[in-house]
């Protein structure tokens, strides 16, 4: 089927004849054509039309573009969240979070009845960060000058130096500490100004808290009730905290426990509760209970105070023991010092004297002389010994302190009478030659305890000095038997006699009765070494002789008996080594002894140095003080009074 259009076919056009063409190549027109329309004015030129290029490069390279600037953002988001993570965060933590020492308590020291000597109580140590005080930080830039000028009243510092710790030459310095061991109330005072810094800042934006850096570690204050009371011994704590002398250094290690330390988060100067903490508890220190007695130590140190004073001395000495134990009850220095205030200390006065000062003991020894003729049986107390003005040995010439005629003395009348000559004559006989008496005495010296240490482990301490026999020069032969050319310190001294107390055995000296743990357990102290010197026989008539240098008439020691009770003493007035110089100046004066000397219980011994005033003479100075203590002591104890009478042995014999 022929599909018919309605559309009208197209007419075909016939061509007609040929228009004749007007000069100039225009046409003319012909029959029926429409007349020529006239020219209108000039049509204007159409817009230029300008093609865009295509947009797809364009596209590529800001994509490429945004692609480049992301990859740079993840690969520093990788070495920041990946590679360099650790490093971040340890430098986030040490801007965010602080580290605080604990320090421990500090152990107490006592005497025997608990009394406190030394203990501690709370201070605070006030810190800053320097680098909180930086214009970056407070945004003004006297910020060191705003805090010291605060600071400088609380604290009794120096504006100027708080400004110089405040702005260290070391820019990246943390840590500086501005005062130590002020107490609560300074802290306090601080603690109330940086708040109220804090919230006027939070109003007035002129106003910054120049506080905000500053800190305070918890730390402890040293105190010693008694002031000068032991200081010798006890020693005092340094401005570090740790000892710095006596027992304070000896027993710093069970006194100073185990520091602790608390690391918590902070904001400006104040800690996030809620940032969390973590805390590391400090051990406290051990108590110390030493053997000294309070009230004992207090007598003998008044006494030797007043006596060095009085007597215009270099200074001196007082040592009270326990003959039986050992323990030593008072250990007395003068001059003194206030270990609380060391400031106004003399550093000359700052050490323990009765165990660091080396002297010749003078009298006081020929004690050991004696132990060692009736120990040897060389002599006994009755032997008798004609005794000269003077007395040639070697090459010098020997007298006693005192001129005289001929004595007719016993051995007992040599100790008495203190002779220097008698003592040379009776130790004598310990040998068939010289050198052998010689090698019998220096035996004897040192099972007293010569030429050692104590035993106590005391800072500073010296062992004397005792020279072996084969050293002895001509003269020390003959010197040493009366207490000259050999050293010792006061308590190797106090403890002869109290080996002659205590039957002839030696105790070591001790110090410390025992250590009181933070949980409350009490441990006492070794048990001290013991060694027998003598028999208790021999140290029976020693007693003895000794009661006759206190008793009778002619001993040296009349002005230290104490009525009622048995005194065995002997005196000693020796030439002094001047320890600047060394040569000799001046005198070491002294006393020893023990009571009741029937049944012993207390040893006293006392030494000044250098007396410049009055009397030098040891039964003259050191007689009163070795009464006036010993009386004490005794009262103090509640030591009965003796029953039996003394022995009253002869001094003397008729020729």
């Amino acid at each position: 089927m022929t599909e018919v259009s309605d559309r009208e076919p197209p007419r075909r056009r016939v061509p007609g004849p040929a228009r004749p063409v007007r000069p100039g190549g225009r046409r003319q027109p012909g029959p029926g054509a429409r007349p020529a329309r006239r020219p209108g004015p000039p049509r204007p030129p159409a817009p230029r039309t300008i093609r865009l290029g295509s947009p797809r490069p364009r596209l590529r390279m800001i994509g490429l573009a945004l692609t480049l600037v992301l990859a740079a953002f993840v690969v520093r988001l990788l070495q920041v969240q990946a590679v360099d993570a650790g490093t971040y965060s340890a430098k986030a933590e040490q801007n965010r979070y602080v580290v605080h020492t604990l320090p421990a308590e500090r152990g107490g020291i006592s005497d025997r009845n608990g009394v406190a000597l030394a203990t501690t109580v709370d201070s605070y140590d006030i810190t800053a960060d320097p680098t909180m005080f930086t214009r970056e930080q407070l945004k003004v830039d006297d910020g060191p000058e705003q805090a010291a000028a605060l600071l400088a009243p609380i604290l009794g510092e120096e504006q100027e130096d708080l400004v110089e710790r405040l702005r260290p030459a070391n820019k990246e310095l943390r840590y500086v500490r501005l005062a130590q061991r002020q107490t609560p109330q300074v802290w306090n005072q601080i603690k109330d100004l940086k708040s109220a810094l804090t919230t006027k800042a939070g109003t007035d934006t002129s106003v910054v808290n120049a506080l905000a850096g500053v800190f305070a570690d918890p730390s402890s204050k040293r105190v010693y009730p008694g002031g000068d009371l032991a200081a010798a011994v006890l020693g005092w704590v340094g401005a570090d905290g740790k000892g710095g002398g006596g027992l304070e250094r000896q027993l710093d290690k069970k006194l100073a426990g185990e520091d602790g330390k608390i690391r918590y988060a902070q904001s400006g100067g104040r800690q996030v509760p809620t940032a969390g903490s973590t805390e590391t508890p400090a051990v406290p220190g051990s108590d110390v209970e030493l053997t000294i007695d309070r009230d004992i130590q207090w007598a003998a140190q008044d006494a030797i105070s007043e006596q060095v004073e009085k007597s215009k001395a270099d200074g001196g000495y007082v040592i009270v023991q326990d003959t039986a134990t050992g323990e030593i009850l008072a250990m007395a220095n003068s001059p003194g010092f206030d270990p609380g205030d060391l400031a106004h200390a003399d550093p000359a006065a700052l050490g323990n004297g009765a165990l660091q000062d080396a002297f010749e003991p003078g009298s006081t020894a020929k004690v050991m002389s004696m132990a060692a003729v009736l120990e040897e049986n060389a002599a006994t107390p009755g032997t008798h010994i004609t005794v000269p003005n003077r007395l040639k040995r070697g090459d010098r010439l020997f007298k006693d302190d005192v001129d005289h005629p001929t004595w007719y003395l016993t051995l007992n009348g040599v100790l008495a009478k203190s002779s220097n000559i008698g003592t040379i004559m009776a130790t004598g006989e310990l040998g068939r030659t010289q050198p052998e008496a010689n090698k019998v005495l220096y035996s004897y010296l040192r099972k007293f305890g010569l030429g050692g240490y104590s035993g106590l482990g005391f800072p500073g301490e010296t062992k004397g000095i005792l020279a072996p026999p084969g050293e002895w020069s001509t003269s020390q032969q003959y010197t040493i038997p009366f207490g000259q050319g050999v050293s010792v310190n006061a308590l190797q001294a106090a403890s002869v006699y109290s080996t002659i107390a205590n039957g002839g055995v030696r105790v070591e000296p001790t110090l410390v009765r025992g250590t009181k743990d933070a949980d409350g357990r009490f441990t006492p102290a070794p048990e001290p070494e013991k060694s027998r010197v003598i028999s208790e026989k021999t140290a029976k008539t020693l007693s003895q002789m000794l009661e006759s240098v206190v008793d009778d008439e002619e001993g040296t020691g009349t002005k230290a008996r104490i009525p009622g009770y048995r005194v065995a003493g002997k005196t000693g007035t020796a030439n002094r080594v001047d320890p600047a110089t060394g040569r000799y100046k001046g005198y070491t004066s002294s006393f020893a002894g023990f009571a009741p000397s029937d049944k012993p219980r207390v040893t006293v011994y006392c030494a000044i140095q250098n007396a410049t005033a009055g009397s030098y003479f040891g039964g003259q100075i050191c007689g009163p003080i070795y009464k006036q203590v010993m009386e004490f002591a005794l009262k103090t104890l509640q030591v009965p009074p003796t029953g039996a009478a003394p022995a009253r042995l002869p001094v003397t014999f008729k020729p």
